[in-house]
């Protein structure tokens, strides 16, 4: 069975700078993966190619086993790829509701919107799935909110409209500890509805507590693809830390 998202050899250039270097990943229906590295690595411009807002310079890409010739963001959102990005892309003279239904609003039959059905869908997904602390009301403009909530809201729009492939870009860096476990308990639960989930984040033990595999990126290209069985914390950080010297000297015992 192909995979649900595959990239092959995908590369990414801006003049003479090498983003990306020929980098090679797959994500599995079900599947809960680990984007790791450090600053630098690449981790978002892949993440920006794999959710068709950034085109690559080379390399090929597949989704169910089919290459698509052209990969846009309405191309993917098409295929059910929802992503939160780092910056939330939100608008802040918008309602809470707004921006979570933004461009895909609910209407009745002759094109009103059903503000009061989208209010009650917004605050049942902040309440159960980010549990964000704050939050008086769905009506509330962003821009009245914190940073932790601001990211909530980006993270509600997302997980309700998934379908195929959650994408999440440092997700946790603005939540608290109760809000950051229950997202991370949420994409565990998604795997039991088959879909994926591409988790990008600097927390090893976060990654290592919900990822089925890990993949870390070092300067542009890919180091380490590995089974959460087949690793450990240990073994991530001195690949994050030191790159494929620090995986080759991890796995030789000797201290980084």
């Amino acid at each position: 069975m192909p995979a649900l998202l595959a990239l092959q050899g995908v590369s990414k250039r801006y003049g003479p700078n090498t983003v990306l270097d020929d980098v090679s990943i797959e994500i599995g229906r079900g599947e809960v993966v680990g984007l790791l590295g450090d600053n630098g690595a690449g981790k978002s411009t892949l993440v920006k190619i794999m959710s068709g807002v950034l085109s690559m310079s080379s390399g090929s890409y597949y989704w169910d086993g089919e290459e698509l010739g052209r990969v846009t963001r309405p191309e993917t959102e098409r295929r059910g790829v929802e992503t939160i990005f780092q910056d939330s892309a939100l608008v802040p003279t918008m309602s809470i509701t707004r921006n979570i239904f933004a461009g895909r609003e609910l209407t009745n039959r002759l094109g009103f919107l059903k503000l009061k059905k989208m209010d009650e869908i917004a605050t049942e997904i902040l309440d159960s799935v980010v549990s964000i602390e704050g939050i008086k009301s769905a009506k509330q403009l962003v821009g009245s909110l914190s940073g932790g909530q601001a990211q909530a809201v980006a993270i509600a729009r997302a997980v309700h409209f998934k379908r195929s492939l959650l994408i999440l870009d440092e997700p946790t860096s603005a939540l608290a500890v109760r809000a950051t476990e229950a997202l991370l308990s949420y994409l565990v639960a998604l795997k039991a509805e088959g879909v994926s989930s591409l988790l990008v984040t600097h927390n090893l033990h976060h990654a290592y507590k919900v990822c089925d595999r890990h993949i870390v990126m070092n300067h542009g290209r890919k180091i380490l693809d590995v089974r959460r069985d087949e690793t450990s914390v240990e073994e991530l950080t001195a690949a994050v830390v030191e790159g494929a010297e620090g995986v080759r000297r991890h796995r030789e015992g000797k201290p980084l």
